[in-house]
């Protein structure tokens, strides 16, 4: 039994394949196109899934999208026709896209893959967040909690399942949205919706949350429960496709901040990448210590509203398991409070939570709840990309006549590795099958000696090039997590194995990890040995060479691109940067 399930249209295009309910493949189409974020059909997603198979389109029973679109049109009309005349632009923009290939879903599919249109199937959006949640958890029963921008008209869903059951019982609808709410903060913040939102979460720390009673006043009432509803007299994403806010939010916190403007604050660096001091420079910290505080009170906000769902759906179903998914599912730091200051003993949340992760949930729910087949899966980690052959990137190496070292020994290779890194040296670390998701988890990683804070500034001048608020991850050994971190069964959660968790550092370690350290917390990936042994002993090694089982982890890609896929993706970057050292599985390539 194949089923793909495919998501695309809004953000984030995916494709995930199941056979008989095991995951075989998963790709974000970003990936292969290279363009970050790629909303459209996920061809080369498909392609790969199929290749890892070794299947064609013929051997497909089912291909599964991942939300209803007539349902979701309905929305778009309604809202536009209930928000006439400031909507007109909207209508007219939703329109000619929606009667193009949004609607025709099931044409679109049947096209492009040549299948006959009885295995074509829909699942609703919501239902396709709570099943990539729950059928690969190793829970047999538990609370489902989905949050997100919206789905058709759903924006969050309640609930719980057991066994191949998922029984989705409350819902708020649209325009009642947390999501929504956070990605006008973020585009009030100058950065991109969709894609800027854990910058704004990396902000927050530097401010203090001091407007929370406007945003409460203001803009959303919140009952006891954590249910809520917003005043749409400040927002304009219910009639605009361009704008999220209006002038009456503006009144509320002043003018935007322009995207240009680089963030710094008292407790930040001014990183040489900024260029010059400038003169008002104690004006411009003001300034920017005011968006901190507006960042600080949106993230403070969204953690009380979820933390106060969480505690009611605990209350209402007893269970001590909850499964999270949407893009709300994303904020690690409320995961983090979740685990630590509510009933809720285990959390899972799957590495895609956001609009790609829906391919799988469709799938999985189409297996288990349509077919009524056994669950028979746990995703126990994330890399389910495409891998590329030590023969492939040979080929590539000699065919650009590029100079490099190959490593018969392993052991070698990581002990050279190992020295490298703690002279403080940058590595490019390039293995295995890319990642599942947004982050990037050891397959596709760059990393550094997380025990100097100056590190920060040593990646982002060589690599990143970006805001010095924005935190780094440390990776550390499973068996080490609670030597560092403060939390409840830390290394147990699997959250915390795709840098789903922000914790707070134990001080006595704080200083020890300085370039990992964000404002007393940490982003964690914890990582075990049968997941990713390589990645597990570069970690192990560095930890007997410096007492420190913990390295610095970020994604391997330059600023707006998507982390890298191929070797030769891989080299490019590496040639571009600052990057030392660049290892492509046994190969090895110096600056």
């Amino acid at each position: 039994m194949h089923i793909l399930g495919i998501s695309c249209f809004y953000h984030d295009a995916a494709a995930a394949l199941l056979r008989d309910g095991a995951l075989i493949a998963a790709a974000e189409e970003e990936r292969f196109s290279r363009i970050k974020h790629d909303f459209g059909f996920p061809e080369q997603s498909i392609k790969y899934c199929l290749e890892e198979a070794g299947i064609t389109v013929g051997d497909l029973d089912y291909v599964v999208f991942y939300e209803k679109p007539f349902r979701k049109f309905d929305r778009i009309l309604m809202t536009a026709f209930q928000s006439f005349p400031r909507s007109w632009r909207m209508f007219g923009e939703a329109t000619i896209n929606w009667l193009g290939d949004k609607l025709w879903m099931k044409n679109v599919i049947q096209t492009k893959l040549g299948i006959a249109p009885e295995k074509i199937l829909f699942e609703d959006h919501h239902l396709s967040h709570a099943a990539s949640a729950f059928y690969p958890s190793p829970f047999e029963e538990a609370a489902i909690l989905t949050l997100d921008g919206v789905g058709e008209w759903t924006t969050a869903a309640m609930g719980t399942a057991k066994g191949n059951d998922i029984a989705l019982t409350d819902e708020i609808r649209f325009p009642h949205s947390l999501g929504l709410l956070y990605s006008a903060f973020t585009a009030f913040l100058g950065f991109q919706v969709n894609e800027g939102e854990y910058k704004v979460m990396g902000m927050a720390p530097y401010g203090v949350p001091k407007y929370m009673d406007k945003i409460y006043d203001h803009l959303i009432r919140v009952a006891d429960d954590g249910s809520f509803r917003m005043n749409m007299d400040h927002f304009s994403y219910h009639y605009s496709d361009e704008k999220t806010f209006n002038s009456r939010f503006v009144d509320l916190f002043g003018p935007p901040r322009d995207p240009k403007m680089h963030f710094f604050t008292s407790q930040t660096r001014f990183p040489s990448y900024f260029g010059e001091k400038p003169a008002d420079f104690d004006e411009q910290c003001r300034l920017n210590e005011h968006y901190a505080d507006v960042a600080a009170s949106i993230q403070k906000v969204t953690e009380e509203i979820i933390l106060k769902l969480a505690r009611d759906l605990h209350r209402r179903t007893g269970l001590t398991k909850l499964c999270m998914a949407g893009g709300v599912a994303l904020n690690s730091v409320a995961n983090g409070r979740i685990l630590n200051e509510t009933p809720f003993e285990d959390l899972f949340i799957q590495p895609a939570a956001g609009d790609s992760g829906g391919a799988l949930g469709a799938a999985l729910h189409v297996h288990h709840a349509l077919l009524g087949k056994p669950r028979n899966f746990r995703l126990e980690h994330a890399y389910w990309g495409k891998a590329y052959s030590g023969s492939e990137i040979q080929s590539f190496l000699d065919g650009q006549n590029i100079k490099y070292e190959r490593f018969s020994d392993d052991d070698k290779l990581l002990d050279r590795l190992v020295d490298d890194l703690v002279g403080g040296k940058v590595v490019g670390w390039y293995q295995g099958r890319f990642e599942w998701g947004p982050r990037a988890l050891g397959n596709r990683s760059i990393l550094a000696d997380p025990r100097s804070e100056m590190m920060k500034d040593t990646v982002n001048i060589k690599i990143k090039f970006r805001e010095p608020f924005r935190p780094f991850a440390p990776v550390i050994l499973e068996q080490n997590v609670d030597e560092f971190f403060k939390g409840r069964n830390t290394a147990r959660q699997y959250p915390s194995r795709y840098m789903l968790l922000v914790l707070p550092l134990k001080e006595d370690k704080a200083d020890q990890v300085g370039a990992v350290n964000h404002m007393g917390t940490g982003r964690l990936q914890t990582i075990r040995e049968e997941w990713n042994p390589r990645y597990y002993k570069i970690v192990e090694k560095f930890g007997r060479a410096t007492g420190v089982p913990v390295l610095l982890n970020t994604s391997f890609n330059l600023r707006g691109e998507p982390i890298v896929t191929t070797p030769a993706n891989a080299y490019s970057t590496f040639s571009k940067s600052g990057i030392d050292v660049l290892v492509l599985e046994n190969f090895m390539i110096r600056k």
